[in-house]
């Protein structure tokens, strides 16, 4: 595929569409890795001379190299979304993706930890003294109170939190910004973190910093929350998300509504929410199989 209508299109995401550069990245390595199968392949370069059956060629190689179907699909939607530009800029006829059928991937529940896990993090004991412990606590409070996204923690700045509304300003996804509230826990949990945060040298207006006063990073979030998710837990992926998960089906198995889940959470749409509905539905599964005398 030419490389300049690659280019155009991540462009175009970028500025256009306000896609994240993590996104951006994905689409890119989704893209060139097919261009180099057609290249390898078939000897094809142009997007005009590229057909479904060499779209589906490529499907069955990622297939049979081990790639899940869910991967699969996910770099299937890269190249209908570079299709659909084309389209779009009048620099392809036809779009070759529409006759593909996509390989069928099971559904995935989202990875939760326990409320009684949840509330053994509550226990300062298991935090270190001073600002480190303290902004490790805090860490996780935000991801689970709040749900926010890592990159959406990282990026929160002390101007951020209006303790007089109870509210933090979130900036998520494409720029688009949501309020989500404060709870008294973890309000005073951010004003004694300001308290200890003014000790530390800092030239940067975000909220969360490391001990030299720095902004922080994926991998520092990271270590983090997997150190403190396996003090409390055996649940195989401890992640930033895990919590997000968390945070949604808390609210859920405690009767909160799902279009309030999904303004909480940024979603766009109701579907990307729903899947939560499954981890209560198997919730509720378990407790029949272990209450019910005919189980």
């Amino acid at each position: 595929m030419e490389p300049d209508y690659i280019e155009r299109f991540l462009e175009y995401l970028s500025y256009q569409r306000k896609f994240s550069p993590h996104t951006i990245t994905s689409y890119a390595n989704d893209l060139r890795q097919f261009a180099f199968f057609l290249q390898q392949t078939f000897e094809v370069s142009a997007v005009k001379s590229i057909r479904h059956t060499m779209i589906r060629s490529w499907v069955v190689d990622l297939l049979n190299g081990g790639i899940s179907a869910r991967s699969v699909n996910r770099k299937l939607s890269s190249l209908k979304s570079f299709y659909k530009f084309l389209l779009k800029e009048q620099l392809v006829d036809e779009n070759p993706t529409l006759k593909l059928q996509p390989p069928k991937s099971g559904k995935r529940l989202p990875v939760f930890v326990e409320e009684k896990a949840m509330n053994k993090l509550s226990d300062n004991e298991l935090f270190e003294e001073g600002f480190d412990g303290v902004r490790d606590k805090l860490i996780i409070e935000l991801l689970y109170c709040t749900g926010i996204r890592l990159s959406e923690l990282i990026n929160l700045k002390e101007t951020d939190i209006d303790f007089s509304r109870k509210s933090i300003k979130v900036l998520g996804k494409r720029n688009k910004e949501r309020i989500v509230p404060m709870v008294a826990e973890l309000e005073n949990s951010i004003k004694y973190y300001l308290e200890q945060k003014a000790d530390i040298q800092s030239s940067v207006s975000h909220l969360l910093v490391t001990n030299k006063g720095e902004k922080l990073y994926p991998k520092f979030v990271y270590r983090i929350v997997k150190h403190f998710l396996n003090c409390v837990t055996t649940v195989e992926k401890k992640s930033p998300h895990v919590l997000r998960h968390t945070f949604a089906t808390h609210l859920l198995n405690n009767g909160a509504d799902l279009n309030a889940i999904k303004e909480l959470l940024g979603h766009a749409n109701l579907s990307a929410t729903q899947v939560y509905t499954h981890n209560s539905v198997e919730r509720l599964k378990n407790v029949h199989k272990q209450a019910h005398p005919k189980s």
